[in-house]
């Protein structure tokens, strides 16, 4: 099952995904269920928004594919590299990435991402994915130059519209299949990797964080991206590919 979050007659409403339609849902369905309103939207007249915005917290995972981190001279942890993102970075489809002036080179990092759907603490890896509502797609924007700067990465990963999620949440989707992260910049390929290359699975990241703090319905957890980062300008746009979940495209400009 897809799932939209849609802005409409500037209402913002929530639909399950049909074909060309958005088949109207009573409310938030991680909190109020999959019940509908028996009304139906052509996608073609909605604004698709960010599928969630976390009410707590953009959980990210740095190094988690072998090549992205041997292409940045860095090397393996040996445990998941945990960082956070604010809620405040979240945009969505459509939306403009804002280039901030602090910064003279803004990367692009393809990525999975999972939403949290219960409240997870101490959560085994076996159990974690019963915790999961769906998963998205991801653009980790990244100023790196700050980044390298600053020797902590809040502010290089935390700007204003940094992570843009979407386009739609797929309850359905296997974390462990063969679906490929694909990232384009004005339609050149710039990353491509499997996400079954990824060092720590979904449920091992979900088990190492509830470790250390707990997860929220709607907390989103990025899972990493594959090698092929890099910079991008106003005016360019990226396109986040993974197959069976979409496209997220977003276009940059300057602050």
């Amino acid at each position: 099952m897809r799932i939209a979050r849609f802005s409409h007659q500037d209402g913002i409403r929530y639909g399950i995904v049909d074909e060309t339609d958005l088949v109207v849902l009573a409310g938030d369905p991680m909190f109020a269920g999959f019940d509908t309103t028996g009304e139906r939207i052509p996608l073609a007249d909605v604004a698709l928004l960010a599928p969630v915005i976390p009410r707590s917290k953009v959980v990210a995972i740095a190094r988690n594919y072998r090549d992205h981190a041997a292409e940045l001279g860095n090397e393996v942890p040996p445990a998941p590299m945990l960082f956070l993102k604010p809620n405040t970075s979240v945009v969505g489809p459509g939306d403009a990435i804002v280039l901030p002036p602090q910064s003279a080179r803004v990367d692009y990092e393809g990525e999975l991402a999972a939403v949290i759907g219960r409240i997870a603490k101490n959560v085994p890896a076996e159990r974690a994915l019963e915790h999961v509502f769906g998963y998205t797609i991801a653009n980790d924007v990244t100023a790196r130059d700050l980044q390298r700067a600053d020797g902590q990465w809040s502010r290089a990963k935390g700007f204003d519209t940094f992570c843009p999620l979407g386009p739609a949440i797929e309850t359905e989707f296997d974390p462990a299949g063969s679906a490929v992260i694909t990232t384009r910049v004005d339609g050149e390929v710039r990353q491509e990797g499997a996400i079954s290359d990824m060092i720590h699975s979904v449920a091992d990241i979900i088990a190492y964080a509830s470790a250390a703090f707990t997860l929220l319905p709607g907390d989103v957890i990025l899972t990493g991206t594959p090698a092929g980062v890099g910079p991008f300008t106003a005016g360019q746009t990226i396109e986040v590919a993974i197959s069976g979940l979409g496209v997220l495209r977003n276009t940059a400009r300057a602050a």
